[in-house]
């Protein structure tokens, strides 16, 4: 990762309009059909949560604006990526695992079950500060139609949140929000991010 200059990338205007912002985060929501996650995550074992956030970090891998973040008052661009998740720990509170992507799902899924153990045994995050994060949050077991997340000026990242899924009478939806930073990305870089979601579940393999 390095600081680059802003003026020197197409994120030029959005670091002078959005950097000062007293709320530069957006919201998008977005409901999915996650009938094929469901289903993969019954038949053959990998969870549901590991599922998604596997195509999330797939998603977001094909769009180069997930690789640059505001950081502080600087402007950081990142080789790689990762993926937040919240694990129960052995005390019953939660901790903060990051996962580094890897195409490979076998690859994602190792380091998924190796870090997350880790993390719920030792009881203390697992921070990856070397990839730009993107953080999740599944409340699973609560139906929630949408959050937003809190914007307290430290942390920039992208974040998603979702609740439980909803079985429907030809398919399980799914409904996400998705918070970023304007200065990161713009809405139209968000949509398609989205829509990428959506494909890399319709089309997983395991």
């Amino acid at each position: 990762m390095k600081e680059v200059n802003p003026k020197e990338t197409a994120r030029a205007y959005a670091f002078e309009m959005w950097m000062q912002a007293p709320m530069p985060m957006v919201t998008f929501f977005r409901t999915l059909d996650v009938s094929r996650l469901v289903l993969i995550s019954r038949r053959k074992g990998p969870k549901f949560n590991k599922l998604m956030c596997w195509c999330i970090g797939r998603a977001a891998s094909g769009i180069k604006e997930f690789y640059m973040l505001p950081v502080g008052d600087k402007l950081i661009r990142y080789d790689t990526i990762a993926v937040n998740t919240i694990v129960a720990d052995r005390r019953g509170e939660v901790s903060s695992c990051d996962i580094p992507f890897s195409n490979d799902l076998r690859q994602f899924n190792d380091d998924y079950l190796r870090l997350t153990r880790q993390v719920a045994e030792t009881c203390a995050n697992h921070d990856l500060t070397d990839s730009m994060v993107i953080g999740t949050s599944a409340l699973a077991q609560y139906e929630i139609d949408g959050a937003v997340g809190m914007y307290s000026g430290v942390f920039n990242n992208p974040f998603l949140i979702w609740g439980k899924y909803r079985r429907r009478w030809l398919k399980t939806t799914l409904t996400v929000s998705f918070q970023f930073h304007h200065t990161q990305m713009d809405g139209a870089h968000a949509a398609r991010f989205l829509n990428a979601l959506q494909k890399e579940i319709d089309t997983l393999t395991v």
